[in-house]
């Protein structure tokens, strides 16, 4: 969110489909600052001990440094390989005995007195062996060649005050959530305090971001137009002739005529059964139907002049509805935003028509839920605050082994980006369409089977009003509907609408083949008998060059 929003200013944020991208930044912000904070305490503690423990402290860089690198082989993939998983395990179990060896060795120089520490040279006893292991281990790392109780009673502290600072960031990202991002103070924006942040290029961003995100035009980058709605699901391109119906005069039909027999069609969703009256809470009933005019991002001289102005967007709609073009493109879109706004579905539709032809695109698109790591957060945060003082104590303690090597990438992390930011020179960019769509990157790969079944649903109920509207606006201007109702109906049940198999070669069946001939007939592959049974059929007797051929044994090719 950070890099793709603070950083890239440049470019325009992906339309935000159920959530404010400016809030979500605002607290990443936050979130990053107070990270950042806590864990300079963390490395400040780590270096302030290494000179008053005798490098005991430095010592204990070596499980910190392992239990990192398992975190680094097993990665973020919940789909990783079995062999990174593995050697992650083994790494981190490996630091975890190095880190538990290293305490215990130091709690035994704790209660032992400088008088056992010089007898430990001559002793081959277990008791000899830890209380020689951190000297020697600290004179390698330029330590003392002799550790004092007191010195390792000062690294003990030093942990439990590493623990404690670990605990309260917790408690401070569990109030958070808790807190200002609970259901019930959320809608405050105004006293939310990420919000109010200071910083000019925040302040400028926010009110950028809230501009673009929600407007009717849409810029976009070239390699992904539709970033930010989901994922595509069941697109439809259809194409037909216009052709006069019998004993009826045809009447121009333009693009705009189409669309605004299908708009009523649609809002009719919205209405609950005679029966049901206002009860129903079908979220067809919250169906949200508009315009919009896709542009490119590409030849902007600033970001701050892009067209989201009301008169600029008219302007657009009017001239980009009823033209063809490529990069400018007007569609109509319906959107169903159910489970909290967290299963959003969206239709585009576009028609055109050319040369007597009428096109009909239909581009669906749908955007899941949140990952279950996300939704967790607040149970994770609920179960801290209530549980007991034993249970934050040892997930504290577990946080100190790993806690130099986190806090110093994290601070390393956050310097790379203040660098970044002052010398990558994104103010001055040239304007950018989205990268990606930070949502998107948090979606669940699939929904639930109650989820699929809305997601169905809405897609058939959209789909059959618009197949309705643009059947309803060619049968009033005089033009005949019926190749339009075959194919829809082909499409619809999955299939492809074939309009003769004159001149053509086809096969149907599992293991079925068709080849031509060098005159333009067709040949069973396995008999020289015209006539077909089983799943080998041939259809048609094309007299001139051949119109097709399937090669190979098994492809299919379903008609």
């Amino acid at each position: 969110m950070i890099e793709e929003l603070h950083l890239n200013e440049q470019r325009i944020v992906a339309p935000s489909l159920g959530f404010d991208a400016a809030r979500v930044l605002a607290h990443a912000l936050r979130a990053r600052r107070v990270e950042a904070g806590w864990a300079a305490a963390i490395v400040g503690l780590w270096i302030i001990g290494w000179p008053l423990t005798g490098g005991v402290m430095v010592v204990y860089l070596l499980p910190s440094l392992l239990l990192a690198w398992a975190v680094f082989l097993r990665g973020d993939d919940p789909q990783a390989s079995t062999r990174r998983k593995s050697a992650a395990l083994v790494v981190r179990w490996l630091g975890r005995m190095v880190f538990a060896l290293f305490l215990i060795a130091t709690l035994v120089t704790a209660f032992s007195s400088r008088e056992d520490a010089e007898a430990a040279g001559a002793g081959d006893d277990l008791r000899a062996y830890l209380l020689r292991l951190l000297p020697e281990l600290s004179r390698q790392f330029g330590g003392h060649d002799m550790v004092t109780a007191v010195q390792a009673w000062l690294a003990l502290l030093l942990f439990v005050v590493v623990a404690l600072c670990a605990g309260a960031q917790r408690s401070q990202f569990a109030r958070a959530l808790n807190g200002e991002l609970s259901p019930e103070r959320f809608p405050d924006a105004v006293s939310d305090p990420a919000e109010q942040a200071e910083s000019p290029r925040f302040q400028r961003l926010k009110q950028r971001i809230r501009l673009e995100q929600h407007a009717p035009m849409i810029t976009y980058h070239e390699a992904h137009p539709f970033c930010g709605a989901g994922q595509a699901y069941d697109t439809w391109v259809l194409s037909v002739q216009m052709r006069p119906a019998d004993g009826q005069e045809t009447r121009p039909l333009s693009n705009r005529t189409v669309l605004d027999t299908v708009r009523p069609l649609l809002e009719g969703l919205r209405l609950p059964p005679e029966y049901a009256g206002h009860a129903v809470r079908d979220r067809l009933r919250w169906l949200e139907i508009d315009e919009c005019v896709f542009l490119p991002a590409e030849g902007l001289a600033r970001r701050q002049i892009a067209p989201y102005s009301r008169e600029a967007f008219v302007d657009h709609r009017d001239r980009a509805v009823e033209e063809g073009a490529e990069k400018r493109r007007h569609f109509l879109r319906a959107r169903v935003g159910g489970w909290e706004e967290e299963l959003v579905v969206t239709v585009y539709v576009r028609v055109h028509t050319q040369g007597r032809m009428l096109m009909l695109e239909i581009a669906p698109h749908v955007l899941m839920p949140v990952r279950e790591d996300f939704k967790d957060a607040d149970r994770t945060a609920h179960r801290l605050r209530n549980s007991g003082l034993l249970g934050k104590a040892t997930w504290a303690a577990g946080q100190v082994p790993a806690s130099a090597a986190r806090s110093f990438l994290t601070l390393w992390q956050a310097a790379g980006y203040s660098w970044t930011l002052l010398t990558g020179g994104y103010g001055a960019a040239l304007p950018d369409g989205p990268a990606v769509s930070v949502r998107e990157l948090g979606a669940a790969r699939s929904g639930s089977l109650f989820q699929q079944m809305d997601v169905d649903r809405y897609l058939r109920s959209i789909q059959d009003r618009i197949a309705h509207g643009v059947r309803t606006a060619l049968a009033d201007h005089g033009y005949q509907t019926g190749e339009f109702v075959q194919k829809v109906v082909n499409i619809s049940n999955g299939g492809v609408h074939i309009d003769t198999v004159a001149r053509s070669t086809f096969a149907i069946g599992t293991h079925a083949r068709a080849t031509a001939t060098a005159d333009g007939g067709t040949q069973d592959p396995f008999t020289n008998s015209s006539a077909t049974g089983g799943t080998r059929h041939q259809a048609g007797h094309p007299t001139g060059p051949r119109a097709g051929q399937q090669k190979g044994p098994d492809n299919d090719d379903h008609g």
